[in-house]
């Protein structure tokens, strides 16, 4: 059975029915502000993650070129559809939360859908800690870059992700119950109920150190890496070069905070409530939206960070929209060789 509606003793993941908070809001004040509010920034958040990730995978799938299956190109597919899934299962039922007093979607979705939300999740984390280390070879390794960058080691590590991430999600499922509480008999809730305190706690701090700090801190120190080495290669290079370290550098730093700052709030609140005491008031109810907000919101600036950042990819883009409106078409002479140009190439010192 249920424990308390309180937060501090039924915790339940970020994206889950959550009856002693939005729930019981919602009955205190049928016509509060986060009704409306909540869905339409919701709303806001899904349209632009839907069109970033949607246009980087057209973009990618329609290039005709070999080098459009490259190990970067590949990975960068994968985070698309991973960030792309994650937001089609989370934000449409995340949003009913804060606008409908109760679960409705019935005990098949309760568990399918925070099952799948939490492997592509976890699938987006991993496919960007394989980016990270991606990119360490081909710039810090690049001797050995070819033997270890191809299409069939980006594969075996797609799959790799993929199944870790199926497995390690699978107590969510298992968890995942509809079912009703004393002080509202006629209401159904989407509840993660576990039997033991102790191995809810276990899990939790494994999602947590799985699921960002050890993908921080290998994110970080593959990019310090990589910045180490670009510092020393050109450090006696032309201004051009020069540019190109900054430019590198500034991207760097915007990846490493966007994963740090997207997904902090939110594993400090589920290890608030597992080991504190997590309160139930306004602030922390306010608190608790920001959260879900910035963890959708890193699957929406994915895409402008290893996409549209590039460059290259923006040449891409140019070549598959024909759009004079928006994007002129690049000249005939260059189509050859935009064509041939990766995404984020080998040896560029501007594209992370």
């Amino acid at each position: 059975m249920p424990e308390t509606m309180g937060l501090s003793r039924n915790e339940t993941p970020f994206w889950s029915h959550e009856p002693g908070d939005a729930n019981q809001t919602a009955k205190e004040d049928p016509l509060g502000p986060e009704v409306v509010l909540v869905p339409v920034i919701f709303g806001c958040i899904f349209f632009l993650g839907i069109v970033g990730n949607a246009l980087v995978m057209v973009v990618i799938g329609r290039i005709k070129s070999g080098r459009s299956r490259s190990t970067t190109n590949i990975f960068i597919l994968n985070l698309s559809i991973a960030d792309l899934s994650f937001l089609l299962f989370c934000v449409p039922f995340q949003a009913t939360i804060y606008s409908l007093p109760e679960w409705i979607f019935g005990a098949f979705l309760c568990k399918s859908v925070h099952y799948f939300v939490t492997v592509t999740m976890l699938v987006s984390i991993f496919t960007l800690v394989a980016m990270s280390v991606d990119r360490y070879v081909a710039v810090v390794l690049s001797k050995k870059s070819p033997c270890i960058r191809n299409r069939r080691n980006a594969l075996l590590g797609i799959w790799l992700i993929w199944l870790l991430s199926l497995i390690f999600a699978v107590p969510v499922a298992q968890h995942q119950v509809v079912t009703d509480h004393p002080d509202a008999p006629n209401s159904s809730f989407c509840w993660e109920i576990w039997s033991e305190r102790v191995a809810r706690q276990t899990y939790k701090v494994t999602i947590l150190v799985i699921g960002y700090l050890l993908p921080l801190l290998l994110i970080t120190c593959c990019y310090a890496k990589v910045l180490y080495h670009l510092h020393k290669k050109i450090k006696n290079m032309s201004k051009k070069s020069e540019r190109s370290k900054r430019k590198t550098a500034q991207t760097v730093l915007l990846v490493v905070a966007a994963f740090l700052l997207c997904w902090m709030p939110h594993h400090i609140i589920a290890m608030w409530v597992e080991f504190g005491d997590f309160p139930l008031n306004d602030a922390s109810f306010a608190f608790r939206i920001v959260s879900h907000c910035l963890a959708y919101s890193n699957s929406c600036v994915n895409p402008i960070l290893y996409a549209f950042l590039s460059e290259n990819f923006r040449k891409a883009c140019r070549q598959v929209f024909t759009c004079h409106i928006f994007y002129p078409p690049p000249p005939v002479k260059k189509i050859a060789r935009i064509r041939m140009e990766n995404f984020s190439t080998t040896h560029s010192t501007t594209n992370v």
